[in-house]
């Protein structure tokens, strides 16, 4: 299960790489923002994007027990989307212990960074 999200997970940030650098290429995307408010559709799919990013974080706000992480990855999901997002479960599943199942990420907190305790 884990090499198969892993395979998931890889394609969904090459494929997102590739059509975002595709459409880069044919047009800037603050050129975009002149025509964009003029299609409802677009709109509307924006915002459920960035609900679904919103819904995303909450999970990554729950797991990532330190604020720099948390605050990282709210500008990276916002700003990158679905790029953002796909590496954030790519690097889970590689920190995932050896037997561990991929389910556990769904309920499983990281860890602060242990520092010893002086007596």
């Amino acid at each position: 299960m884990r090499s198969s999200l892993i395979v998931l997970f890889s394609a969904i940030l090459l494929a997102m790489l590739a059509v975002t650098i595709r459409a880069s290429l044919q047009m800037p995307i603050w050129d975009a923002f002149a025509t964009f408010s003029d299609h409802p559709w677009a709109v509307a799919t924006l915002w459920d994007a960035y609900f679904g990013f919103l819904t995303f974080y909450l999970w990554v706000l729950w797991r990532e027990p330190r604020l720099a992480p948390r605050l990282l990855w709210l500008v990276l999901i916002m700003t990158l989307g679905n790029i953002a997002m796909s590496l954030y479960v790519l690097l889970q599943l590689y920190r995932l212990p050896a037997g561990q199942s991929p389910a556990s990420l769904l309920s499983m907190r990281n860890s602060p960074p242990h520092h010893a305790k002086l007596p």
